[in-house]
């Protein structure tokens, strides 16, 4: 974010329940991971936020320069990503990852039913 806005990147966390579909009764924190329970694809998202709680279908709730901020963002790390000076992850702890934990694959279903 510094390259485009000249402003350190803001962070939020999230829970291992927001990488799980919305309706399987888990609280969510954000819907920023849907996109990644409906595709065996690698996806990338860039969260807009807000200092106030603000639900992401709220109308107005983006504002202009936000969106083009974040525009120029995804621009800069395309370039770098095409360029071979970034990556997303680091394939050998996500290697190590799928061989301690198994697939996370599962986490792309509605899960067990309680018992």
């Amino acid at each position: 974010m510094q390259r485009t806005t000249g402003k350190t990147p803001y962070t939020f966390g999230v829970s291992m329940q927001d990488i799980t579909p919305y309706g399987n009764g888990l609280f969510h924190l954000n819907s920023i991971l849907q996109p990644a329970t409906a595709t065996a694809a690698p996806v990338i998202g860039v969260a807009v936020t807000t200092e106030q709680p603000v639900a992401g279908c709220a109308t107005g709730a983006s504002h202009f320069v936000d969106v083009e901020e974040t525009a120029r963002f995804a621009v800069e790390v395309a370039k770098a990503y095409g360029a071979g000076k970034c990556s997303f992850y680091d394939e050998r702890e996500f290697q190590a990852l799928v061989t301690r934990y198994g697939s996370m694959c599962r986490l792309q279903t509605m899960g067990a039913d309680e018992q």
